[in-house]
């Protein structure tokens, strides 16, 4: 069938010649044309992008649609799954008469197919591998952020990580930097920062009031170790399918300040560990970045700067990011400038405020032959607006489109088969298990008991002389004949120095972005 002149356009603008996503067919005049099908281009998939739309307009079948086709062609996909209702990518899709609708609309080989899937959970609070992160990797900025703290306390709290860092003072779970804070706040710390600005009473006040507060919500379970090896993503299964990796986010979605910061550590952690790749035929990884908005809600500039950094050049490390939201104005102009690829569902304009956000959107977008506003208000469920970048790396035409039906279960997989599939992974016995190996704050309960050693000896010593002087002369004498190497080692400090450069010498951290660690893996 031929096509209307305008809407041959549009189509020309998506016959891609290389490998490529197939995301729908055309809509025109209120008309399906499965003659013409809305695609983007594979290489072009690590030049980030958009997915947008208020909520119950398909966004989510929109990440299972897209997340299935790269797995299809050997790219491993990041899910974040905020609702719970995504680990149904693991089970063949079910017919029935809606999919074999939009099968036949949209010019669609349906058939039920599962994909090689993995599934976490933040600290293993609820289904899933645990996935957990050392404070001392987690770094001060994004701590900061989930701790809701100012910028001088930001500041502060980055003292403390210089520190720590420094002193060979790991900080794994919350109450190794707990007692970091206490011991710079003390009378014997005080002095250790006075060179770099020192830690006020009052702000260490704060951070450990926030820290409080923070493991009162039973927020400790997430930092500790075994800490996850973000690689873990980047792996294909037997058959060459990209693993879509699943993290269940339901047991935490009343805390989206910390699942929001804790997928840009996986971000950042990511972009540390990669080599430059320049450009690839596929990308490495997709990570879809859910509720998006709740990154960027208030706040620092300097924390805004980290992330438009960090999607900016993970690209040429292979990686492409997707940013789910309701509007692209959830998201800072900088980052938005960033995401080439939108798939845009409807909009609301109930409000005054709606109507600025419709218009906000629609400015967003490349001139086209579509009224945007109208168009916009009136998409049903499963259809969206949609502009990628082609192989050469110019936008595409904006085009209507009804999108394919994605061939996995739509919806969640049975919980026992869900646990059956979290024990049976390879990585479950690496991470499944907490560890609390010695750390900060055992290092500082040691040195802490280490000082109280020789006072007691002098108290000792000095009874000792008064009733028993030829007992406390002789231990005297057995002193003066101990050799100066051997006092020296078997003194509190030199243990304490000893611990701490054997942790330097095990490794180095360094900071960059968000004050997140490079490992040693």
């Amino acid at each position: 069938m031929s096509l209307p002149p305008s809407a041959a356009g549009v189509a020309a603008g998506y016959a891609f010649t290389g490998p490529a996503l197939d995301l729908g067919a055309l809509l025109w005049d209120g008309s399906c044309l499965p003659g013409a099908q809305v695609r983007v281009p594979l290489p072009m998939l690590n030049r980030h992008g958009l997915v947008a739309g208020a909520t119950g307009t398909g966004k989510t079948k929109t990440l299972q649609l897209i997340a299935e086709q790269l797995s299809a062609q050997g790219v491993p996909v990041f899910l974040a799954d905020v609702k719970g209702d995504l680990s149904g990518i693991s089970a063949p899709g079910v017919s029935n008469a809606k999919v074999a609708s939009r099968s036949a609309e949209v010019g669609q080989e349906w058939a039920g197919t599962g994909f090689p899937a993995e599934f976490y959970a933040l600290g293993g609070l609820g289904h899933g591998i645990p996935l957990r992160a050392t404070i001392t990797s987690f770094g001060p900025l994004l701590l900061s952020k989930v701790l809701q703290l100012n910028q001088t306390q930001e500041q502060s709290l980055g003292l403390v990580f210089h520190y720590a860092d420094q002193k060979g003072l790991e900080l794994v779970d919350l109450k190794d930097l707990r007692s970091v804070v206490a011991f710079l706040a003390s009378d014997e710390g005080r002095s250790e920062l006075k060179g770099i600005g020192g830690l006020s009473a009052a702000t260490a006040g704060v951070i450990l009031r926030s820290l409080t507060a923070f493991e009162a919500q039973g927020m400790s379970d997430f930092f500790g170790e075994p800490e996850f090896d973000t690689a873990g993503f980047l792996r294909t299964a037997d058959d060459g399918r990209g693993i879509v990796s699943v993290l269940e986010l339901p047991a935490v979605q009343d805390k989206p300040q910390l699942f929001s910061t804790f997928l840009m550590w996986l971000l950042a952690d990511l972009f540390h560990d990669l080599p430059e790749v320049g450009e690839a035929d596929k990308p490495k990884l997709v990570f879809f970045f859910d509720e998006a908005h709740l990154l960027f809600d208030d706040a620092s500039k300097a924390f805004l700067d980290a992330i438009t950094r960090t999607v900016r050049l993970i690209r040429s490390k292979g990686v492409g990011v997707f940013f789910v939201t309701q509007t692209p104005k959830d998201v800072p102009g900088e980052v938005l400038a960033q995401l080439g690829n939108r798939v845009q569902h409807a909009l609301r304009a109930f409000t005054p405020d709606d109507q600025k956000a419709l218009r906000a959107t629609v400015r967003t977008f490349p001139d086209s032959a579509y009224d945007l506003e109208e168009l916009l208000t009136g998409l049903g469920t499963g259809e969206a607006v949609v502009t990628v970048l082609s192989e050469n790396g110019a936008p595409t035409p904006v085009a209507a489109t009804r999108l394919r039906a994605p061939e996995s279960l739509m919806g969640p997989v049975d919980g026992t088969a869900l646990d059956r599939a979290v024990r049976e992974s390879a990585l479950y016995g690496r991470y499944a298990q907490a560890v609390d190996r010695e750390s900060a704050h055992e290092k500082l309960a040691a040195r802490a008991a280490e000082d109280v050693v020789p006072a007691e000896r002098a108290a000792r010593e000095e009874a000792g002389k008064a009733g028993k002087p030829g007992k406390a002369e002789a231990s005297r004498r057995r002193g003066e004949d101990r050799s100066v190497v051997e006092q020296v080692v078997g003194s509190g400090m030199f243990k304490s120095l000893a611990r701490s450069v054997g942790t330097q010498i095990g490794r180095e951290i360094t900071r960059s972005l968000f004050g997140t660690a490079r490992r040693r893996r």
